[in-house]
């Protein structure tokens, strides 16, 4: 998406430096968001029509006659771009009578398996008890990797192993899920092409079975307008419910995003971006269309925080920052606390006005382990209280660690610097700084230079 997005900025930039705009402005603007549009792998016709209705929409008098006409146009590109891609949040459906079924389905390759043990922890998050069911009889290997994944998260995973047919595995564990109280299954099936006549006619005999409320197309984003024809093509068959949409943080275009909805008429239910199990979240359309526009987006990032942030930790922080004891502990915790939100960088882009600034950063989450290892190479004494740690002290935390003593001072100088930091945020907080006017008020000394990962 990283493209597209600066694309699309490049051309609200223009428009935003001209003051008052013509319709001979926005028609050139037009032409170049089609053009950006058509890079990214959007379908012709989907971004040909995209852009005849925002240009209706920004050719008239709330625009032209605006005083701030490029914002408007902005303004008017996100609600169009958030239409386009499904205008709200599609939950999931859910059966009436209990347990939902969920039937899986895409290419070889696609990310079916991991995606079906991410929705699997998505819903057991929820408080809500999945089974997982392994109905992939072709693939080497296929059963164990859900086995794993299912292990891994505690998501109980129902087998009949590689000889059973996959109609029968699917009724089983639709009665098995029944029996035990599961009020989720999913099942995990084969990839298969969208133009191999026989799997297709075997993945529609399992839906016809177990007559799922649920059937999620699974597309890696990365196939471009190939996604998109799969869609249509495995709609056509199967006539899908949703969409989950793979490797979002990869090296793609980002065209699928925006072709699948128009396209098939299913709304993305589901995003990916990554390897790790966590890295799946449900889609929201105006929070991807204010990612893509670069406006950031605040609201994933504090259910992120949320998620990954102990509660009682955090409360125990806070009380510590009241008593002004921010220890090397308490930084090592909020740490591994970032850690557990997920990819540093595409944390730090949700920030609005971050985006751009981010563009070529190379964010090195390996030093999150050796400021780690440096820290747990203290003594309780000394990450209580990093005052006592003189020379001798130093080298041998570095020894301890296999580190160098310059990297055990780089680490007691950014503690030195967040501490004066939290010091400072907690004397605000309770008045204390209120005497110093606009000099206390301008912000913390370090934060550009700090020498976190990144």
């Amino acid at each position: 998406m990283s493209a597209l997005s600066d694309k699309l900025q490049q051309v609200f930039n223009k428009l935003k430096n001209r003051g008052a705009l013509t319709e001979a402005d926005v028609n050139a603007a037009m032409r170049e968001i089609r053009m950006a549009l058509l890079e990214a792998d959007v379908n012709y016709k989907i971004a040909k029509d995209f852009c005849a209705k925002v240009k209706e929409r920004a050719v008239g008098s709330e625009v032209l006659q605006s005083l701030t006409p490029g914002q408007q146009v902005v303004k008017i590109v996100n609600e169009e771009l958030t239409q386009l891609m499904g205008g709200g949040q599609a939950k999931l459906n859910v059966s009436s009578k209990p347990p939902t079924v969920i039937l899986m389905a895409g290419l070889q390759g696609s990310g079916k398996t991991t995606s079906s043990g991410k929705i699997a922890l998505y819903l057991k998050n929820q408080h809500k008890r999945p089974l997982l069911a392994a109905a992939d009889i072709y693939r080497p290997a296929a059963i164990q990797q859900l086995q794993v994944l299912g292990e891994r998260i505690g998501v109980p995973v129902f087998s009949l192993g590689d000889q059973a047919k996959p109609v029968d595995i699917a009724l089983q564990a639709l009665e098995h899920a029944r029996r035990h109280g599961n009020d989720y299954l999913i099942i995990d099936t084969a990839g298969r092409l969208h133009l191999d006549d026989a799997m297709m006619d075997e993945i529609a005999a399992i839906r016809d079975a177990v007559e799922p409320s649920e059937i999620l197309l699974v597309i890696d984003a990365m196939q471009g307008q190939d996604a998109v024809n799969v869609a249509a093509a495995f709609h056509e068959r199967l006539a899908i419910t949703g969409i989950v949409l793979t490797k979002l943080d990869g090296d793609s275009r980002g065209g699928a995003a925006l072709s699948v909805k128009a396209v098939t008429g299913q709304p993305i239910k589901f995003t990916g971006s990554g390897e790790d199990i966590k890295a799946l979240e449900p889609f929201y359309p105006e929070r991807m269309a204010s990612r893509i526009l670069g406006m950031g987006d605040v609201l994933t990032l504090i259910e992120k925080a949320e998620a990954a942030v102990d509660a009682d930790k955090a409360a125990k922080l806070a009380e510590n920052l009241r008593q002004n004891r921010f220890t090397l502990d308490d930084f090592m915790e909020q740490m591994q606390q970032l850690k557990n939100m997920g990819d540093m960088k595409e944390m730090l882009s949700m920030i609005p006005g971050l985006g751009k600034q981010l563009k070529n950063l190379e964010v090195d989450e390996k030093q999150f382990i050796v400021l780690e290892s440096i820290i747990q190479s203290m003594t309780p004494a000394e990450r209580a209280n990093p005052s006592i740690i003189n020379s001798s002290r130093k080298k041998r935390i570095a020894n301890g660690c296999g580190r160098q003593v310059q990297d055990v001072n780089r680490l007691l100088k950014q503690f030195e610097q967040i501490q004066l930091m939290m010091k400072r945020m907690t004397s605000m907080q309770t008045g204390k700084g209120k005497g110093k006017g606009k000099k206390g008020r301008r912000g913390f000394p370090g934060m550009g230079g700090m020498g976190f990962p990144f």
